[in-house]
């Protein structure tokens, strides 16, 4: 028989046996006896040395916990990338200049870092039971179930095992349960762990493991970034075609004369507005120039939302034609649903237009976006912001993506902050959750015109605000309108007539009448506004008054005692309307009466009215 080395039970069974040699040796002698034992050849029988039980449950639970605990934090990674998507974060970022790679590079570097930190501190600290989400758990289960009994069976093909490693939480499953411990001490002894030698072994599979990992690292990334930049399938042909159809007009004069003769044909001819047709003029011209020196040319936009559901298509924009110069506030006013959000919208890149396109410091719309990101400011109609950073952390973010550093910075950030009015009493250092809705709104507005962009989009910017920080966003808009194309959305009339250069009002997606505010009053406004206050009783007499000034006068308003009455400006002479007043005022008990030119308001007002009825 070969010898072998004594094991930890077998001399703990010869130290007690000596113990009892001795002991029964002892008795002998002090009986007087001669006789002593000897056990030097006797030995134990035999059995399977026992280890020292652990508490150890992983065996119950199996492989399935590792799993899905590493795999929980993908939700986490994917719920942030859906709320910056969802919260419209990520795109105005890019607005402001953002790169796709680099805030990919970004996301990446500081998912990849959480992921390290969070397998540190589970290797480390261990971890507990979790429950995930279906993807999660379903992953988990599967591998335990459907992966498991398939690469354990030996007679089935490797390629099936293969093939079904393609799927992430499978290759996970694979390599946890390579490098676990047997499932109980009493079923396998001879395990030492996987070493670097064993990569080789085709019975592990753990070589081609590490190289469909590798490859499918490769594949989701190229992935994430296809989807990102083209979005559906749809989208993407989309905007491949407009890409090589734009490689086509660069390289062949007669086509872009030929593109420039279609878009003269298909401008429409039903509005009849001289003013309108006259700035559809000024951008034909425009467009054949190579350096028109304009910011903003509108060619004839249109957005069309397709119905779903059986419900009928939307015109939000229809044949909008426009031109900005630098330093002119161009303001855009009409009732909701006019279009005023949907050309915002296709301007800053929000949505695509249906149909024609914009240039922005000469740049398409349609083809150039991630370069016109680089000089624009956007105020968007509702607050787009981190909740949990400060205002102050909004701009010095912004400013970073504008170029600004160091002491220019700071600079810039002070003066914004001062400028909306949320420099003092410590407001500037906040959590933008503890902003009111107005100071939400100033900080956005502060964020717009942040890095000097040379063109600036603002979406009714006021909206919320109390007459002084009004008056104060005003006086900031005033002094950022040098040298940059401002478009502003308003249903404020004093707004419109304090900040823009020039007004177009926009019903049922075109546009109505465009000119400054003097203009629009003088052409769309051709009418005086008689108020008169007097005595119930002598209401008749004054109606027959006004009619004997104007007999083409209109009451409009009626109420105890108070009158308006709108007359033509044609054919009537404020000196005779002030002294029939100024002689009334002797025989008849006029308590209060006025002469007033038409406002921007009525302008809005009949303008609006008009359209809406010629659209029935």
């Amino acid at each position: 028989m070969t010898s072998q080395a004594p094991t930890s039970t077998n001399l703990t069974w010869l130290s007690h046996t000596t113990h009892h040699t001795r002991v029964s040796n002892a008795y002998l002698q002090l009986r007087g006896s001669d006789t002593k034992m000897q056990f030097e050849f006797v030995k134990d029988m035999p059995r399977a040395a026992q280890p020292e039980m652990t508490i150890d449950i992983s065996f119950l639970v199996g492989k399935v916990i590792f799993v899905w605990m590493i795999m929980l934090l993908f939700p986490v990674i994917l719920s942030n990338l859906v709320y910056e998507k969802q919260q419209k974060l990520r795109t105005i970022m890019k607005m402001h200049g953002l790169g796709d790679m680099a805030y990919w590079t970004i996301s990446y570097c500081y998912f990849l870092l959480l992921s390290l930190l969070y397998m540190l501190f589970l290797v480390v600290f261990g971890s507990w039971a979790v429950t995930g989400y279906l993807f999660t758990i379903g992953s988990g289960y599967l591998a335990e179930y459907l992966f498991r009994p398939i690469f354990e069976d030996m007679s089935l093909s490797r390629s099936w095992t293969t093939l079904m490693e393609f799927f992430p939480p499978f290759s996970l499953y694979r390599i946890i349960y390579e490098f676990s411990p047997p499932p109980s001490p009493f079923y396998r002894t001879d395990f030492s762990g996987i070493q670097w030698g064993d990569l080789s072994d085709r019975k592990n599979g753990m070589k081609e493991i590490l190289i469909i990992m590798a490859l499918e690292w490769a594949t989701f990334l190229l992935l994430t970034f296809f989807l990102d930049e083209f979005g559906t399938l749809r989208n993407g042909i989309r905007k491949m075609v407009s890409v090589c159809h734009s490689s086509v007009d660069e390289s062949s004069p007669a086509s872009q004369k030929q593109t420039i003769q279609l878009q003269e044909f298909k401008y429409s001819v039903e509005m009849d507005r001289i003013d309108v047709l006259r700035e559809r003029e000024i951008v034909e011209q425009l467009l054949q120039e190579s350096d028109s020196g304009y910011s903003i040319i509108c060619d004839n936009l249109k957005k069309v939302y397709h119905g779903k559901d059986g419900n009928a298509e939307k015109i939000a924009v229809t044949g909008l034609s426009l031109s900005m110069q630098r330093g002119q506030c161009f303001g855009i006013l009409g009732p909701n649903g006019a279009g005023k959000t949907s050309l915002i919208s296709m301007l800053t890149g929000f949505t695509k237009p249906t149909s024609g396109t914009a240039y922005i410091n000469g740049m398409d719309i349609r083809l150039d976006m991630g370069k016109i990101y680089t000089g624009i400011g956007v105020c968007p109609q509702f607050d787009l912001l981190w909740e949990t950073l400060t205002g102050r952390e909004h701009l010095m973010f912004y400013c970073r993506l504008k170029n600004l550093r160091c002491a220019a910075l700071d600079r810039a950030v002070e003066q914004s902050l001062k400028s909306v009015r949320l420099f003092d009493g410590g407001v500037a250092d906040k959590r933008v959750a503890e902003y009111s809705g107005g100071m939400k709104r100033r900080l956005s507005v502060a964020i717009s015109l942040i890095g000097d962009p040379k063109v600036v989009y603002m979406d009714e910017p006021s909206s919320g605000l109390d007459p002084a920080s009004r008056r104060a966003l005003w006086n900031a808009v005033m002094s950022a309108k040098q040298n940059r194309a401002i478009i502003l959305t308003t249903h404020s009339m004093e707004e419109a007539e304090a900040l823009c250069d020039r007004i177009g009002i926009m019903v049922n997606g075109s546009l109505q009448c465009i000119g400054n505010s003097k203009e629009l009053r003088a052409k769309y406004g051709g009418t005086y506004v008689l108020t008169v206050t007097t005595a119930a009783s002598e209401e008749e007499v004054v109606e027959q008054l006004v009619r004997s000034l104007c007999p083409a006068a209109n009451r409009v308003y009626r109420i105890s005692g108070t009158q308006k009455f709108e007359m033509p400006k044609q054919g009537l002479r404020i000196s005779q309307v002030l002294q029939v007043m100024e002689h009334a005022k002797s025989w008849l008990n006029i308590a209060a009466w006025g002469l007033s030119d038409a406002t921007l308001e009525d302008v809005f007002i009949k303008v609006a009215s008009e359209s809406d009825i010629s659209s029935v």
